[in-house]
């Protein structure tokens, strides 16, 4: 795969196409897991890696797997990389697998590893399907980052567990619930359906 390809493939994933932004896929754990900076990390990092490594193995499976069951193969193969990462949270991470609770294996249900392997992964050679997965999951966590970086500020007045609270501001409950990553994500998702609405609109002129 080209370098140029390997860059337009980045800049797609992250900005152009990202998938919660664009695709409004991966919702329900972005509201769950960003009040702390740390559990998005993790979280994110953890749905990037399974799902390159999916997309790494149903491309190279492709062309031996029966359509008519290509989604149970799928569903099985993200399941044995999902297991694979909440035993290695509870492994070197205990702390961070017991906040994230159920929803690190959840991560086998996140639309967005599914929709790159049909997307994507079915239709390409294996090298690129992985970078495409991987960059998908970097875009996704890219958004979970700066979530949580608003919800912990407002909320906890800390980032990473530092506090950054030096002048002594009165942070707000309501960042540290599930209703301020719903407003949040909302608001994104709006400000980059505008723009991409207002660069459509001088286009057509």
């Amino acid at each position: 795969m080209a370098a140029e390809k390997i860059g337009a493939n980045f800049k797609r994933n992250m900005f152009t196409e990202n998938q919660v932004l664009r695709a409004i896929l991966g919702i329900c754990s972005s509201l769950a897991v960003t009040n702390t900076m740390k559990n998005s990390l993790v979280m994110g990092l953890g749905v990037a890696f399974v799902t390159g490594l999916s997309s790494l193995t149903l491309s190279a499976m492709r062309n031996v797997i029966p359509h008519r069951v290509r989604m149970l193969v799928q569903t099985l193969v993200i399941a044995a990389y999902v297991i694979f990462v909440d035993l290695l949270l509870q492994a070197y991470m205990p702390d961070i697998s017991k906040q994230l609770g159920p929803y690190v294996g959840l991560i086998i249900t996140n639309c967005i590893i599914m929709g790159r392997a049909e997307a994507y992964a079915q239709s390409n050679p294996p090298i690129p399907a992985m970078w495409d997965g991987f960059f998908a999951g970097l875009g996704y966590t890219m958004i979970l980052m700066i979530i949580s970086l608003i919800r912990e500020v407002l909320g906890f007045g800390t980032v990473f567990g530092f506090n950054v609270n030096f002048v002594g501001f009165e942070t707000w409950t309501i960042m540290i619930m599930p209703p301020a990553a719903f407003f949040i994500i909302g608001s994104m998702i709006w400000f980059i359906s505008a723009r991409a609405a207002k660069k459509a609109a001088r286009q057509a002129k």
